[in-house]
């Protein structure tokens, strides 16, 4: 006996010990390892599919614009944007209002990627609430938005691409 008092229990919330953070954590764990298995059979990285899908979304935005949405440094998102534009699947285009940015739009090889990613994202999303039937789905969908946005998270973007180093992406 050393005389140093029992760590506290853990304290449950709610009468069957409900713990939202953990079961949060257990299950965004799961989804990360499952997509980037996903991905991977495209020969992307999470944080290269989440990019693709970004530049998609809005052809045309400058790299500075995306490194701040994403909060990458923009020296970090150069570097990261080199890795994927080498690949063909990116690229940048001179901003024809201001010369000193670079636009990113997705190339004939990433379109096709994005092909692939569609429907790596419907097969997981599918897997991931098979147990949720379209009601259930759609309420939590809601209800998890609402947490993001109480957390001050970013809408749609990982909080992956702040710690992200180009060398060994994980997002």
């Amino acid at each position: 006996m050393t005389g140093t008092p029992d760590p506290a229990p853990i304290p449950h919330t709610g009468p069957q010990g409900a713990q939202v953070a953990f079961l949060l954590s257990q299950l965004g764990e799961h989804a990360s390892q499952a997509f980037a298995r996903r991905v991977a059979e495209l020969d992307l990285t999470p944080a290269q599919a989440g990019l693709l899908r970004t530049v998609a979304l809005s052809p045309g935005r400058h790299q500075q614009e995306l490194a701040r949405q994403l909060g990458m440094s923009p020296s970090r998102f150069v570097a990261f944007v080199d890795a994927i534009e080498a690949r063909g699947l990116v690229e940048r285009r001179r901003n024809p209002k201001d010369r000193r940015f670079q636009d990113l739009y997705l190339a004939p090889q990433g379109e096709e990627a994005m092909r692939g990613l569609a429907e790596a994202a419907f097969a997981h999303e599918e897997a991931i609430c098979a147990g949720l039937d379209p009601q259930e789905r759609l309420a939590l969908a809601g209800l998890l938005r609402r947490v993001a946005e109480t957390q001050h998270l970013t809408a749609g973007v990982h909080p992956g691409y702040r710690r992200l180093d180009p060398g060994h992406d994980e997002a």
